[in-house]
């Protein structure tokens, strides 16, 4: 069985910054691509931000400039650097992806629980 867990979200003022944790627990070799989503009251979720195997980065346009997303694979981890914030990204945070198990099977679809930010005006 493979989690994913987020960490990192929480109150900030909006202009500052948050950095959002991405770790996967489990027997796994690698993390393939992975992506950061989020949800607000609301709203649909949305695709913030991409990461590939080969660390190719993509943005929605709504934060471009300001979030930058990166990854450990020898951790196991991805991360959401989250600069320049702005009250309209208040949202639930949810990192995804696929992952490749020890023995070469693998674990597809992860979805974290999701970490909660907040950005006041």
């Amino acid at each position: 069985q493979v989690q994913l867990v987020e960490s990192g979200g929480g109150l900030v003022q909006a202009g500052g910054s948050l950095r959002l944790s991405c770790v996967a627990f489990g027997s796994i070799s690698r993390l393939d691509d992975m992506y950061w989503y989020r949800q607000a009251p609301g709203k649909q979720r949305e695709l913030v931000a991409t990461i590939t195997l080969v660390r190719a980065t993509n943005y929605a346009d709504s934060v471009k400039g300001r979030f930058t997303v990166s990854r450990d694979d020898t951790a196991n981890t991805v991360y959401l650097q989250m600069n320049s914030l702005k009250p309209e990204d208040t949202a639930i945070y949810y990192c995804h992806g696929d992952a490749v198990g020890l023995g070469g099977g693998s674990f597809v679809n992860l979805w974290g629980q999701g970490t909660q930010v907040t950005v006041s005006s």
